[in-house]
């Protein structure tokens, strides 16, 4: 008797139980699977602009500003520090009638001469007042001092001061060397600018009375600005402060702007601060200016206010003594 093969029969029984697994009505089922519903795209609106990627190509390249360049300033010769006072000129001052918020006197429309160191609501500032002022100099430079009443031109009210200059004594400016704040009490050309007027307006139609109101523009070419400027000279003027008893600011300025004969005034001024519109008295009319004395029709101070000027002193010559703006000549 032949032995059966357990192969054989272990086939056999697997194909039985496939086929009963597949037969209808059997327990076991395959589960039916349930069918993914895609998800839908929105179909594109017919007004949307197509989303384009720039290439490399396409994309604009930033626009670079270059920074300003910052011009460096080189001196090669510098005003003494060790000036003696030259011979004083005085001028009004109004401490002394600052209480009553007014003037003493010395305020003049009608010959170009200021004594406001005052705002418009007659608020007294010292720093504008004028006490005196002086010109003395060396084999380089001219220096012109200017003493205040008060000790600060540094005053956060902002003042600027200047030196006038009349080559030709007609009464009408020929050069302004002017400084702004801030100030130090080291000699710079930092806020100095020298100007001068080309076409002779500085005075108006006549070189004292005011002709307001007039169009015109001063002193109207800046030939020197902070160490630059059409001069190229580098070492033009310079401005420094409390240099002494009468030097609360002291100017120097180099010997050719002037050579040697001329007439020249200072001012303080914390008002207008326009050298473009010198004279003042030729801009503004008496009225519009207001006045600082009091009893005055135009009291008080209205458009020109914070300004304090003085007569012109002579230079380096003699003259008739009728000079436009000069201050009487000494006995």
């Amino acid at each position: 008797m032949k032995t059966k093969n357990p192969t054989a029969i272990f086939s056999f029984i697997l194909i039985l139980s496939v086929l009963a697994c597949n037969m209808p009505g059997s327990a076991t089922q395959q589960a039916t699977p349930v069918p993914v519903q895609p998800t839908e795209t929105p179909a594109a609106s017919a007004s949307a602009t197509p989303t384009t990627v720039p290439t490399e190509t396409e994309i604009p390249s930033p626009t670079v500003i270059p920074p300003t360049p910052t011009i460096a300033v080189f001196h090669s010769l510098t005003p003494s520090t060790n000036i003696k006072a030259g011979d004083l000129v005085h001028d009004v001052v109004s401490v002394d009638t600052a209480a009553e918020n007014r003037a003493p006197y010395g305020d003049s429309y009608n010959i170009n001469l200021f004594e406001r160191p005052f705002t418009q609501e007659m608020t007294y500032i010292p720093d504008v007042d004028i006490v005196s002022y002086n010109l003395s100099h060396d084999e380089k430079f001219y220096y012109v001092s200017i003493e205040l009443v008060g000790k600060n031109p540094n005053n956060e009210i902002g003042i600027n001061y200047a030196v006038e200059l009349d080559l030709d004594a007609d009464g009408h400016g020929d050069y302004v060397i002017a400084a702004r704040p801030p100030y130090n009490a080291e000699w710079s050309t930092d806020g100095v600018v020298v100007a001068k007027d080309s076409n002779r307006d500085t005075g108006g139609l006549s070189p004292e009375k005011s002709d307001a109101p007039l169009p015109g523009d001063g002193y109207d070419e800046i030939i020197f600005d902070s160490g630059l400027g059409s001069v190229n000279d580098s070492d033009l003027a310079w401005v420094r402060i409390n240099a002494g008893r009468y030097a609360t600011v002291q100017f120097a300025f180099k010997l050719w702007v002037a050579e040697n004969k001329f007439m020249y005034g200072v001012l303080a001024d914390a008002g207008p601060r326009s050298i473009a519109d010198l004279d003042y008295v030729d801009r503004f009319t008496e009225e519009q200016a207001g006045s600082p004395v009091r009893g005055d029709k135009f009291y008080p101070l209205k458009a020109l206010f914070g300004v304090d000027n003085v007569c012109r002193e002579v230079q380096g010559f003699t003259g008739t003594g009728q000079e436009p703006q000069r201050c009487l000549p000494k006995k």
